[in-house]
């Protein structure tokens, strides 16, 4: 890792708070945001969602925009000066999820830019590649930083599993967490934003990044078994950049979504690459109090980790950050305390 990427300041809009201060004290204090929502689940019964508890009831791509502006507008108020010299990555579910909410990102970008109010983002980039996709923003924005095309950039991260379509699919895959279904995940929405620059007089920077390609995906048709081999890769990349192995990380923050197969992957990876003894790490996941966000929870945890660090409560330094997704993409990001 030659170039130093920090972490100005981040914003948040979830089922637990509207801005980053309040979700992440509401996460620490495990306060969840799950309710009754308006889908009908297995069985008839009604669905139990993350909401996020917007002023109005808008839906769809506008919902979504207002849900990204919202953490964006929180992000450059902690840095005002970022405003007109910041390139913007934009990270989206996966194209051609049942449901997705996007249904043209060029329109999405309009959408925040009028929200924001700042002029239509010209350096603007999509990524759709749900949860991991702050995973390959960040070895963009690497780049982008050494090359010194910006001086910063944002990551914002917006999707929802609460559409009509999508709860259909995931009921129909019987994938969604019922009391007759223990093995599912409760569906979510957010949006999270992290303002990244060359140097900064923050908390927080950017060690190390793996990302990798697991061929035992959920999905895979070959049936093969899982041995964590990419998130594992991705662990080992990762650590590689940064110098240490892994019983010499603080803590970790994965995006468990309350399936087992993401637990065995996160067990796996660890299992396979500590060697000696070291001292307890801890493992955090957003998805316990705001349900599964897709593309929103790499940024999200990384606000986590920031706000953290910042005021003192962090598990130990360096923090892992993994995410993975269905088809089998892996990412692993280590941050460390900036000195």
């Amino acid at each position: 890792m030659n170039e130093s990427v920090e972490i100005a300041s981040i914003g948040m809009v979830t089922a637990v708070g509207l801005d980053a201060p309040s979700s992440c004290a509401a996460m620490r204090a495990k306060l969840d945001g799950f309710q009754e929502t308006r889908f009908r689940g297995p069985r008839g019964g009604w669905l139990i969602g993350a909401p996020v508890p917007l002023p109005r009831t808008w839906i769809g791509e506008k919902r979504i925009a207002h849900l990204a502006a919202g953490a964006i507008v929180e992000a450059f108020g902690g840095v005002p000066e970022a405003r007109g010299q910041t390139a913007l990555i934009l990270c989206i579910g996966e194209e051609g999820r049942p449901g997705h909410p996007v249904r043209n990102p060029a329109n999405l970008l309009r959408r925040i830019a009028d929200i924001v109010e700042v002029e239509a983002y010209s350096r603007s980039r999509v990524i759709a590649h749900g949860r991991p996709s702050g995973h390959v923003a960040l070895e963009q924005a690497r780049r982008l930083i050494s090359s010194g095309e910006t001086s910063y950039i944002m990551i914002v991260g917006v999707d929802s599993y609460l559409t009509s379509e999508t709860i259909r699919h995931y009921v129909g895959e019987n994938r969604i967490l019922a009391p007759q279904n223990p093995n599912g995940f409760i569906p979510g929405e957010a949006g999270a934003a992290v303002l990244l620059s060359k140097r900064s007089s923050r908390t927080l920077r950017l060690t190390g990044l793996g990302l990798t390609r697991e061929l035992a995906a959920i999905y895979n048709k070959e049936d093969l078994p899982l041995r964590g081999d990419g998130m594992t890769a991705a662990y080992r990349a990762a650590l590689d950049q940064t110098g240490i192995e892994m019983n010499g990380l603080g803590y970790r923050i994965s995006d468990l979504v309350g399936e087992q197969y993401w637990f065995r992957q996160t067990a796996l990876a660890s299992l396979r690459l500590v060697r000696g003894r070291h001292a307890f790490q801890d493992l955090l996941s957003p998805t316990e109090f705001v349900g599964n966000v897709g593309a929103a929870v790499v940024p999200m945890m990384i606000g986590m980790a920031w706000t953290a660090t910042w005021k003192g409560y962090d598990k130990g330094n360096p923090v892992l950050i993994e995410a993975s997704n269905d088809s089998g993409a892996c990412g692993a990001a280590i941050f460390a305390a900036a000195s």
